[in-house]
């Protein structure tokens, strides 16, 4: 997949020179670096994970949603990993982390709220699109989740070159990337990719987030086709309530690589949006 050089050196820069960029609990750093191991100690992820009561709780709300579907009540981590698995409540514990790493700053004219909805739409629709490509749920839901978050490294730590970059937006009606290149002379998917790297996800991860509106080359099929996808489904079923928001094409190719029928797509739009509902309950209100 090509890789522009110069956005990339310029995101890594930005993101070397924010000395406050918010750190993921100890845990979840630890749930990271497991991410890729084939075997993972049930007993020993568990005791981890219920080190932390915040993100305990989080996760078994999450768990208990009708969005998983559990036939009974789950009330410890152990037994949501029984049930879920491993990697499920990896990824819950990982989605709780990260919507909580940048709090809503009254100070910012940035909707907080409106960016995690788009966020956990994209989530929750990359992982509903997995199993058709033959990709992995629970890591088409975390790179869903992560694929704006350099939106946040932008607005929250460059606050006043930010509102330049919408204002250029505005004047040039464009997609925001393009505003982003014009002004910090890189996007949010390389600064995102850059910030995954900084929390130490995996490289797979990283490039996915990195490749979100830079796919081609990806197909078929791949995680970066698959984030592309679900992006362009949230922004259609305009799940942040922008009315700004510019919604992506989707290109031929795509469509070809997805060779979903039309029945499909619309149970596809029908689950995303009562998936998210579901989800947003927890992670964003």
């Amino acid at each position: 997949m090509p890789v522009n050089t110069a956005t990339s050196a310029a995101s890594t820069d930005i993101v070397r020179q924010l000395r406050d960029l918010p750190s993921l609990p100890a845990v979840v750093v630890e749930l990271l670096a497991s991410m890729e191991a084939d075997e993972v100690d049930a007993h020993l992820l568990g005791a981890k994970i219920a080190t932390d009561q915040s993100l305990t709780a989080k996760t078994l709300r999450l768990a208990n949603s009708s969005f998983y579907g559990m036939a009974s009540k789950v009330t410890s981590i152990h037994q949501a990993i029984a049930v879920l698995g491993v990697h499920s409540i990896r990824t819950l514990v990982t989605a709780c982390a990260v919507t909580g790493s940048f709090p809503a700053d009254a100070n910012l004219r940035f909707n907080f709220k409106g960016f995690w909805r788009h966020s956990v739409g994209t989530a929750v629709c990359a992982r509903l699109l997995a199993p058709h490509l033959k990709l992995n749920p629970e890591a088409a839901f975390t790179a869903g989740l992560l694929h704006d978050i350099g939106t946040l490294v932008l607005a929250t730590r460059l606050p006043q070159k930010y509102e330049l970059m919408l204002a250029y937006r505005r004047e040039h009606d464009c997609y925001l990337a393009e505003a982003e290149r014009a002004v910090f002379g890189t996007d949010h998917a390389a600064v995102g990719s850059a910030l995954a790297a900084h929390w130490r996800f995996p490289a797979s991860m990283q490039n996915a987030v990195a490749a979100d509106h830079d796919w081609e080359g990806a197909l078929p099929p791949a995680l970066p086709l698959l984030v592309h996808t679900a992006n362009i489904v949230a922004h259609g079923l305009d799940l942040a309530e922008d009315p700004e928001a510019l919604v992506p094409p989707l290109s031929q190719a795509v469509w070809n690589a997805l060779d979903l029928a039309d029945a499909e797509w619309q149970r596809l739009f029908r689950a995303t949006e009562a998936g998210y509902a579901d989800m947003c309950q927890i992670l964003v209100n």
